[in-house]
């Protein structure tokens, strides 16, 4: 039984086998025939238009040696497909893109005005670094990457670009460059494709991998302010992908309305005027050691709807090659400039409305970018003078406090008299009229400016490649001394502009701590603030912008000689200890405020708490 089981098993799978080679042979046969009927059909083409081939054969052609209207198609792509590649330049006074026939991409793109860290030109896309690439349903899957386009116009500034389908049928890809601008306007004109493309599908596929250069002398700073941005339909929300990750990766069901691969200075954009429906954004880091030159690799896979129905349709695009300029980006109107990392809210609105304006009104008179820093700082703190003055003056008011803290002290010794000594020591700030915050509240104050500092110099394209002392790039780190070999956390260089700005934070802070009374000195302040956080910064400012390690120098500079002129000249400790001591001495009873009413509760509650306990032993 089992015998005659496996038989019958066996027949089955013999069958099967024959039926498929069969199948196999007859497929091959039919598209042998249809090569044959291409060539011959081409040929014959070639003879007529050599006037080779009698009225009769043209008959022939015409009635019977034509294809039917799918193969007549196909054959227009199969001579795409074998087409020689060319490639055709636009050009005005800011770009140069080089077109590629084969997909109608952009193959090549030259940035003029601006060089490479090497002074090499500075080429944004780089011959064979980039895919663009449409796949359409037209009843079989199709990439426009792997088809030749064929010229219908060309000139320095428009450029039209065909794929042919039918006779009537075709896809134009139209570039255009207007002079003065970056952008880049790319329009694909669909025309009879509503008998092509599959109905049911709807949408096409648009993918763009790039292989971003590296274009500055710094690979960790150039890397920290790279990534891909992309922009919401919907809204004004501009995110970013990938910046500070090795590999990122992010998938959209809202629609996009630009996505862009941003360099630290450069970005390449495209813009979707009706916007992607969907898709997904991709960015990986390669090393720092790469030999090929190439700082990350960003993709994206993005869906665009296609109206089917319609025999004729556009959809409009526009790519932006060009710098990462706060005032070009913005004058597209497309939110570009919110790609430049400016920080948050507060902060960004600081650099954006404030800082950025000063310095670009300071450069239209000065050329040197050191010398717009100087003043730029002298001008920051002549602004915040007052916070600083207001916080000097309650350090003073604090100092002079001293000899009446340590009357608190030797009069509340125990551990136990800690409520006791706290109370006694606001008791004594309030009727002085000091506040022990007046310290540090102007310091706060200030920080939302620092850190848009922080953010300014390093974003900045305007410091790009601009020298100053002996500093070749103000916005990247300067170098006084290569090593040969790379230091953990700190680099294989030593910046003299860090180093710098180390000794004066070195000697503002000790100068700030020997002001301080010792009862505002936590265990272990000192030695933070004096020696470990200017190590600290040293450390992270080696591998920055030296534009921001000299602005920080020069701050920290500034504000030690505000210190010592308003110390010398403008506060008598003596003074101030006098009408302290009248204002403590007073008999006018003084307004609490709320952190005091909560301490007293919090002492008579101590105190009500011993109480209890204390009838109970």
């Amino acid at each position: 039984m089992n015998e005659k089981r496996s038989s019958i098993v066996g027949f089955a799978l013999i069958g099967v086998i024959l039926l498929v080679f069969s199948w196999y042979n007859t497929k091959q046969f039919e598209k042998r025939q249809k090569e044959i009927l291409v060539r011959d059909s081409l040929a014959t083409v070639a003879a007529i238009e050599n006037g080779t081939v009698p009225e009769a054969a043209e008959d022939t052609l015409t009635a019977e040696a034509l294809p039917e209207e799918a193969d007549y198609g196909q054959e227009y792509l199969n001579m795409a497909s074998q087409a020689e590649t060319a490639w055709y330049n636009l050009e005005n006074d800011k770009i140069r893109v080089r077109i590629s026939s084969k997909g109608a991409q952009p193959y090549e793109v030259l940035v003029k005005d601006y060089y490479a860290h090497d002074s090499t030109a500075l080429y944004l896309v780089r011959p064979d670094k980039s895919l663009f690439d449409l796949e359409l349903n037209t009843n079989q899957w199709l990439n426009s990457s792997d088809l030749n386009f064929s010229p219908v116009e060309s000139t320095d500034s428009t450029l039209t670009l065909r794929l042919q389908f039918e006779q009537n049928s075709w896809i134009d890809a139209v570039y255009s460059l207007a002079s003065g601008s970056y952008m880049l306007n790319y329009r694909l004109r669909f025309y009879g494709m509503d008998k092509v493309l599959d109905r049911h599908t709807g949408q096409m596929t648009l993918k763009w991998v790039l292989d971003v250069p590296r274009l500055e002398k710094g690979y960790q700073n150039e890397r920290n302010y790279s990534g891909v941005a992309y922009k919401y339909l919907a809204n004004n929300d501009v995110k970013t992908l990938g910046k500070r990750r090795d590999s990122a990766e992010e998938s959209f069901s809202s629609s996009i309305r630009w996505f862009g691969f941003q360099q630290q200075f450069f970005s390449a954009i495209l813009v979707a005027e009706e916007g992607f429906q969907a898709g997904k954004l991709v960015n990986k880091f390669y090393p720092e050691d790469n030999t090929d030159g190439t700082l990350m690799q960003s993709g994206a896979e993005m869906s665009v709807a296609l109206d089917t129905r319609s025999e004729d349709f556009t959809l409009p695009f526009n790519f932006y090659f060009g710098p990462n300029h706060f005032y070009t980006l913005k004058s597209y109107g497309e939110d570009f400039e919110k790609i430049i990392p400016l920080g948050g809210r507060v902060i960004g609105t600081i650099s954006r409305y404030i800082i950025i304006p000063t310095f670009n009104w300071l450069s239209r008179f000065i050329s040197s970018y050191g010398l717009i820093i100087l003043i730029l700082t002298i001008m920051i703190k002549l602004v915040i003078s007052p916070l600083t003055w207001k916080s000097y003056s309650s350090s003073a008011k604090m100092r002079v406090l001293k000899p009446e803290i340590d009357k608190i002290n030797a009069k509340y010794p125990k551990q136990e008299d800690a409520m006791k000594k706290q109370q006694a020591t606001m008791d004594l700030y309030r009727r002085a009229g000091v506040s022990m915050w007046g310290g540090c509240l102007p310091i706060l104050l200030q920080f939302p400016i620092l850190w848009a500092m922080f953010r300014f110099f390093p974003a900045s394209i305007e410091l790009r490649q601009q020298g100053f002392l002996w500093c070749h790039d103000l916005s990247a780190y300067d170098s006084i001394l290569d090593f040969g070999f790379k230091i953990p956390l700190y680099g294989d260089h030593m910046s003299l502009f860090a180093l710098l700005m180390g000794v004066s934070m070195w000697g503002y802070s000790k100068m700030t701590m020997s002001q301080q009374p010792s009862t505002q000195t936590m265990p272990g302040m000192e030695f933070m603030q004096v020696w470990l956080m200017p190590i600290m910064m040293v450390f992270i400012c080696n591998n920055l912008s030296a534009g921001l390690s000299y602005y920080y120098l020069l701050s920290n500079i500034i504000t030690i000689g505000q210190n010592w002129v308003i110390r010398k000249w403008f506060v008598d400790e003596d003074k101030i200890y006098e009408n302290l001591k009248k204002k403590a001495n007073s008999k006018e009873p003084q307004k609490k405020s709320k952190f005091r009413e909560r301490l007293d509760a919090a002492y008579k509650a101590q105190q009500e708490q011993m109480k209890q306990q204390s009838k109970k032993r």
